[in-house]
């Protein structure tokens, strides 16, 4: 596969509390292993709780068990690591004044059998493009998106809404965590997308996808795409990993 990654504090945040990895490698018992992760609670909390959170689940799977590599040992130990790194935020902004509050969203994927399996919690998000049609395959566990799901308000009333970044769940926010998971057969697809709101609050959805579905390398992607979201204001921090499944190349991350 052929991805890239890249992270940018945006034009109005001093700090960037987003925090990623991405390695086509093994990563334990995995062939590879992607995740986003985006930080709240504050300068020092939310830069913490990210990049805590990202380094703690790559530690954990990096000790997987092989005989656990088939598709429920491999959401087993997605959700057993974020469970832990879960619970280890938790005790420590619980025990620490200077990091109450603090949590994190979490979006990994990892390929494996021809199939994209995609764990999360928040509302970072993961996409899938086949040919000219963007699907997000993940679901925002967000006050909105949760009003939306229920019919109280329209998906046009949520992108405006003055709640719209308050999310219903996080890593390290209680003492357990749910995780969603999700297992996306990636035969026909040209190009997976992840990314933190500070990309899907500034750029539509349409503009993604023309943006994914022209024949261009991940890398002048991902940074098209940051492009338009510091164009539109980059009010956020901004991460995006651009992943091509189906081409073997040199890649760069960082």
């Amino acid at each position: 596969m052929n991805f890239y990654c890249l992270t940018d504090k945006g034009k109005v945040r001093t700090t960037n509390e987003d925090f990623a990895f991405a390695s086509d490698k093994s990563v334990g018992s995995l062939g590879n292993l992607f995740i986003i992760a985006d930080g709240m609670g504050g300068e020092k909390a939310g830069d913490y709780a990210s990049e805590y959170a990202v380094k703690k689940v790559v530690e954990l799977l990096r000790s997987g068990d092989e005989e656990f590599l088939r598709t429920d040992g491999v959401v087993a130990m997605i959700r057993d690591a974020i469970s832990e790194a879960n619970w280890q935020l938790f005790e420590t902004a619980r025990t620490d004044a200077t990091k109450a509050g603090m949590g994190t969203t979490m979006v990994c994927a990892t390929f494996l059998d021809g199939h994209l399996h995609v764990s999360n919690v928040g509302d970072s998000r993961l996409y899938v493009q086949r040919g000219e049609n963007l699907y997000q395959i993940t679901l925002d566990h967000s006050y909105v998106q949760e009003m939306v799901r229920n019919g109280e308000i329209t998906e046009e009333a949520a992108k405006h809404h003055k709640y719209r970044s308050r999310i219903t769940r996080a890593v390290g926010a209680e003492s357990m965590v749910h995780v969603d998971f999700f297992d996306v057969p990636v035969g026909d697809v040209d190009r997976v997308l992840m990314c933190t709101d500070g990309l899907t609050n500034m750029v539509p959805d349409t503009d993604i996808s023309a943006v994914l579905s022209e024949d261009t390398a991940p890398k002048q992607q991902a940074e098209t795409l940051l492009g338009k979201a510091l164009e539109a204001g980059g009010k956020d921090n901004i991460t995006i990993i651009v992943i091509d499944p189906k081409k073997d190349e040199e890649t760069d991350a960082k």
